[in-house]
C-alpha cells in the first residue's frame, strides 16, 4: 500500500502539472501543485449527486503491452474542466470508477516516466457501463526531469499521521551521519552529543526501517553515529501514534527510511569522503534479476582530532561547613563506527513476499581527559587537596540484527503479514585512570579501574491483519510478543605492583540480571466521511512482567541476596488513540490528536554500576524504576498559500510518574587508593518522583522562488514546568520557563549540476529540574556537483568556521549543592565529498511491494549506552536524561 501511495502522490504532482484544471489546487512550492488527499479506496469524498454509471480499462505501456501499476486516473468535466472522480489502477493496471454521473468527460492518466494520456470524448448514460479497454502510456524522458524538479522542493512533506523530511536532498549531509540530518527535521533538536529530543522530550522512539534495533535502544546517540547520511532517504516524525504502534516513546516515534533499490538489475554505489574531524568510506551494492534481491552494504567512519575542554566548580553544604571543588580537564574523542547489512527478498507471488536481513554494527569509541585537575578547599583541611589524573574511557560495542518478514496482501487494504526479529548487542564500557603523584604530576602513583561488560538481547514475534469494511473504514488489529534479556556485570579494580590490575578490596563486584516479558494486542479503526473528516481511533494493551536480581550480594543493601528476585511488581497499560483530520478547501488540513503513552527505563536508569570516571560527579542506576505515563494533545493545521508550505502545531504534554534524575551529596575519596582524602561529592541516581508539564507550539515554513531556490525554517517554543513530590530537601526541587529552538534552510539548484545549499539551528537554554543547560549553535554550507551522466557527484561542506570554540554553560543547584560547568567545543570542520555508480539498472520489471517488519518502539531511551552505564566524561547535569531500554 505504501508503493500505491508514493505513486500516487508522483504521479498527482505530475497530473496537476499538466492539466487546465490546475486552479482545483493549491500550488506547491517550486511550482508543483498539491494532490488530493490519500483516501480509503471506495471513500466518497464528494457530496455532489452520483448517477450508476461505471467506467473501467487497463492501463499498459505502448511498448511492452505490459501492465502500467498504479497509473493515476483522473475523471473531468468537459464543460467546466473540474476534476469529478479519481482513482488509481491495481497491480494489473485495471481500473473501476463507480456511481458516475452521466455527461460527457475528459480521461486523465498519469504515472512517473511516461507522457500523460488524455482520453478526450468519454460518453457516459445513466446506467450504462464504459469500457475503454486497453489504454497505452508512452515513455517520456522529460516527465523524470520535470519529476526531478519537483522533488528538489518537496524537502518536507506532511502525510496523514507523520511529518517526512527527505533527507536525500540535504547537500551539506553528505560524509557527515544521521545525527547531521537529525538536526535539520522540524520538530526535532539535538544536542552536541547526539542526543535526540522531539518537542523537547527525550523519551522518542527511533526506529530503522520500521524496525528497531538493540543498539538504538540501548543508545540513540550511538545510533545515529553509525548510519551515514548518504544512505538516508527520509526521516518520518510521527507526533501521534496510532494503537498498532508500541506504547513506548511518550512524546512521538522517529523513523529512519534508508535508501533502497529495488529495481532490475546490479548497481554498486562508491561513497568517499574525508575532513579534518573525520573520514568515511561506504560500499552499497543491489542486485536483483526476476523475483529475487539482494544487498550487500558496509560503511565505515572514523572520527579523529575531535578535541574540546570543560571547567567544573562546584560546592556542597555539609554539617561541618562547605566543600568547594573546581575542576579543569583537556579531551580527546576518537574511534571508529561501521556497520554491514545483507538483504534478501523475494517475491513468492504477484500478491506475497518474503524478506530476510543481517545486520552487524560496530562501535569503538576512545574519550581521553587530559590533565584532568581537581582543587578541593574542605572545612577540615588547612590547604587545598589537588590531584592530577589522565582518564581513559573505551566504549566498545557489536550488535547483530536478524529478521524474517512475511506479508500477503489479498486486495487493496486487506493485508495479512507475520514478523519475526532477534536483536543482540554486547557492549563493554570501562574507564581506566591513572593518578598522579601529588608532588610533581609526573609520575604515576596509582591507577584505578572500572570494567563495565553487559549485553542486551530481545526476540519479538508480532501478526497484524487489516481490512477494509464497505467503501470508507478500514479496521487494524494485531498482537506482539517482546522477550527481553539484559545483562550488566561490572567490577572495580586496582592495579598491582607488577602493573596487572587486582580486585578493589574496598568494592564488591556485581551483576544484575533484569528480563522482562511484554504481551501486547492492539485494535484500531478508522472511517472517511463524505464531507472529508477522517476518524482514526484506537487502544493497545500491553502486560509487562519482569523478573530481575543480582548475581551476589549486594553491596550497601544486606536484604537482597544473591539470586533473590528484586520483587519488581507486573503491571498493564492501556493506552487509547485518537486522531481526527479535516480536509478543507484549498488544500487546507487541521487536525486534532490525543494519545497517552508510556515510558519503560532503559538500562542507563536501572544499571546499579557506580562510575567514578570523576570522583566528585557519580552517578548510578535504579533497578527498582517503574515506568512513566504521558498524555499528549496536539492540534495542527497546514496550508499552501501559493508557493508557501507553512504549518502550525499547537501541542500540550502532562507525564506523572515521571523518570527523574536526582542529585545529592555523598562523601567520597578524592581517587587515592591508599590513604584517600574523604570529600564531598554529588552523586546522580533516578527516582519516579517526577511531575512534567509542557505547553507550546511550533512553525514551520518552506517556499520556493523562481524554480530553483529553495528557502524555508521554523521556530519550536513551549513553557516547561517541572517539580517532584518528594519532601526530603536533597530531592525537592521545582523549576520552569520557556525553551525555544529555531532551525533555518536555503537550498539552490544552478546549472551544469551545481548546487549550494546553507543551514542553521540554535538551541536556547533547556529547562531542568535543578538547574538549566545551556544553548547551543549548529551552522554549514556545502557545494555540491554533479558529474554530466549523472553516475557521481563531488563536494565540499564547511560547518561551524567562525567557533572557535564553541562554549556551552550550564547550572544546577539544590540546598545541598551548587554547580556551574563549561564546555568548550572546538567543532570548526571541512570535508570533502565523492560518490561513484557502477552497474545499469532496468525498468523492465515493476517496482516490487514494502512488506511489513517488526516494529519494536516501547522503551526510554536516550544518551546512555549500550547494555550499561556510559563514563561520565565530565559534570552530569541534573537534567539529562540518558538511557537506553532493557533487553
Amino acid at each position: 500500500m505504501k508503493n500505491v501511495l508514493r505513486s500516487l502522490c508522483l504521479s498527482a504532482s505530475l497530473l496537476t502539472l499538466s492539466i487546465g484544471a490546475r486552479a482545483q489546487f493549491p500550488t506547491l512550492p517550486g511550482g508543483g501543485q498539491q494532490q488530493r488527499p490519500a483516501a480509503i479506496p471506495g471513500t466518497s469524498s464528494d457530496a455532489s449527486p452520483r448517477g450508476n454509471a461505471k467506467l473501467t480499462g487497463v492501463i499498459t505501456d505502448s511498448t511492452t503491452g505490459k501492465p502500467v501499476e498504479f497509473a493515476s486516473i483522473a475523471l473531468i468535466d468537459s464543460k467546466t474542466k473540474k476534476t469529478i472522480d479519481g482513482t488509481v489502477a491495481d497491480d494489473k493496471g485495471k481500473f473501476t470508477l463507480n456511481k458516475l454521473p452521466e455527461g460527457d468527460f475528459q480521461l486523465l492518466i498519469s504515472f512517473v516516466g511516461y507522457r500523460n494520456k488524455t482520453v478526450s470524448s468519454v460518453k457516459l448514460n445513466r446506467k450504462g457501463d464504459v469500457d475503454l479497454g486497453s489504454v497505452k502510456l508512452s515513455a517520456d524522458v522529460r516527465t523524470l526531469k520535470e519529476v526531478e524538479v519537483v522533488g528538489q522542493a518537496s524537502l518536507v512533506e506532511e502525510k496523514v499521521d507523520r511529518l517526512v523530511y527527505n533527507a536525500d536532498k540535504d547537500i551539506t549531509a553528505k560524509g557527515g551521519d544521521a545525527t547531521d540530518v537529525m538536526r535539520k527535521v522540524p520538530l526535532l533538536s539535538v544536542d552536541l552529543d547526539g542526543n535526540v529530543s522531539l518537542r523537547g522530550s527525550s523519551n522518542v522512539r527511533v526506529l530503522i526501517n520500521n524496525k528497531p534495533s538493540t543498539i538504538v535502544a540501548s543508545s540513540v546517540a550511538d545510533a545515529l553515529k553509525q548510519i551515514p547520511a548518504d544512505m538516508i532517504k527520509t526521516v518520518e516524525v510521527i507526533t501521534s501514534p496510532s494503537a498498532k504502534y508500541d506504547a513506548e516513546g511518550s512524546a512521538g516515534i522517529i523513523n529512519i527510511i534508508t535508501k533502497k533499490n529495488t529495481l532490475q538489475g546490479f548497481t554498486l554505489n562508491l561513497d568517499t569522503g574525508a575532513g579534518n574531524r573525520g573520514a568515511n568510506l561506504g560500499l552499497n551494492g543491489n542486485l536483483r534479476t526476476g523475483k529475487m534481491g539482494f544487498s550487500l552494504s558496509g560503511f565505515g567512519r572514523a572520527n579523529y582530532n575531535v578535541v574540546g575542554s570543560f571547567a567544573n566548580s562546584q560546592k556542597t553544604f555539609g554539617s561541618n561547613g562547605t566543600t568547594t571543588t573546581e575542576q579543569s580537564a583537556d579531551t580527546r574523542n576518537h574511534g571508529l563506527f561501521g556497520q554491514y547489512t545483507l538483504g534478501w527478498d523475494y517475491d513468492i507471488s504477484k500478491n506475497s513476499a518474503i524478506t530476510a536481513s543481517l545486520r552487524y554494527g560496530a562501535r569503538n569509541n576512545y574519550v581521553n581527559q587530559d590533565n584532568f585537575i581537581t582543587r578541593t578547599v574542605s572545612p577540615t583541611s588547612y590547604f587545598p587537596v589537588v590531584s592530577d589524573r589522565n582518564v581513559l574511557t573505551k566504549d566498545l560495542s557489536g550488535t547483530v540484527d536478524a529478521n524474517i518478514d512475511y506479508t500477503r496482501t489479498f486486495k487493496p487494504q486487506q493485508e495479512l503479514s507475520f514478523s519475526t526479529q532477534y536483536s543482540r548487542n554486547n557492549r563493554n564500557n570501562d574507564f581506566t585512570a591513572d593518578i598522579m603523584s601529588s608532588s610533581d604530576f609526573s609520575t604515576i602513583a596509582s591507577r584505578l579501574q572500572n570494567l563495565n561488560n553487559s549485553y542486551n538481547q530481545e526476540s519479538t514475534v508480532q501478526g497484524d491483519y487489516q481490512t477494509p469494511i464497505g467503501k470508507n473504514q478500514l479496521i487494524e488489529f494485531g498482537g506482539k510478543g517482546i522477550f527481553r534479556q539484559v545483562e550488566s556485570a561490572y567490577s572495580y579494580n586496582v592495579a598491582a605492583g607488577s602493573g596487572a590490575f587486582v580486585p578493589d578490596p574496598t568494592r564488591t563486584a556485581n551483576t544484575l540480571n533484569y528480563d522482562q516479558t511484554i504481551g501486547a494486542g492492539y485494535v484500531s479503526y478508522t472511517i472517511t466521511t463524505k464531507n472529508k473528516y477522517t476518524l482514526k481511533a484506537g487502544t493497545r494493551y500491553e502486560h509487562t512482567t519482569i523478573n530481575a536480581n543480582y548475581s551476589q550480594n549486594q553491596t550497601g543493601d544486606q536484604s537482597v541476596k544473591a539470586g533473590q528476585d528484586l520483587g519488581i511488581p507486573s503491571y498493564n497499560n492501556f493506552v487509547p488513540s485518537v486522531n481526527i483530520s479535516k480536509s478543507l478547501k484549498g488544500g487546507k488540513t487541521i487536525k486534532l490528536a490525543y494519545n497517552r503513552r508510556l515510558q519503560r527505563p532503559g538500562i542507563q536508569f536501572l544499571n546499579p554500576n557506580v562510575n567514578t570516571s570523576n570522583p566528585t560527579n557519580i552517578t548510578k542506576g535504579n533497578p527498582y524504576l517503574s515506568p512513566e505515563l504521558t498524555d499528549n494533545f496536539e492540534l495542527s493545521g497546514s496550508a499552501y498559500v501559493k508557493s508557501v508550505y507553512l504549518n502550525v502545531a499547537l501541542f500540550a504534554r502532562q507525564t506523572n510518574n515521571s523518570i527523574t534524575s536526582v542529585r545529592d551529596t555523598v562523601t567520597t575519596g578524592l581517587g587515592q587508593v591508599t590513604n584517600p582524602t574523604l570529600s564531598q561529592a554529588i552523586q546522580t541516581t533516578y527516582l519516579n518522583i517526577g511531575r512534567e508539564s509542557a505547553y507550546g507550539a511550533n512553525i514551520f515554513g518552506n517556499a520556493t522562488l523562481f524554480s530553483k531556490w529553495q528557502i524555508g525554517g521554523g521556530v519550536d517554543m513551549y513553557y516547561a514546568y517541572l517539580t517532584n513530590n518528594n519532601s526530603l530537601p536533597a530531592y525537592n526541587a521545582t523549576n520552569s520557563g520557556w525553551v525555544v529552538t529555531g532551525r533555518f534552510f536555503t537550498n539552490v539548484t544552478l546549472k551544469n549540476g551545481w548546487g549550494m545549499q546553507g543551514f542553521g539551528f540554535i538551541r536556547g537554554k533547556q529547562i531542568q529540574l535543578q538547574g538549566y543547560q545551556g544553548g547551543f549553535a549548529f551552522y554549514s554550507l556545502g557545494v555540491k556537483k554533479d558529474l554530466k551522466d549523472k553516475r557521481g557527484s563531488f563536494g565540499i561542506a564547511a560547518e561551524n568556521f567562525f567557533n572557535m570554540p564553541f562554549t556551552i554553560r550550564s547550572e544546577s543547584s539544590s540546598p545541598l549543592f551548587a554547580q556551574s560547568t563549561t564546555t568548550s567545543l572546538y567543532n570548526a570542520g571541512i570535508r570533502a565529498n565523492f560518490s561513484y555508480k557502477f552497474g545499469k539498472l532496468s525498468f523492465d520489471q515493476p517496482q516490487r511491494k514494502r512488506g511489513r517488519s517488526v516494529d519494536n518502539d516501547d522503551l526510554k531511551a536516550g544518551e546512555g549506552g549500550e547494555g550499561g552505564q556510559q563514563q561520565q566524561q565530565q559534570p552530569a547535569q541534573g537534567g539529562n536524561r540518558g538511557g537506553g531500554r532493557p533487553r
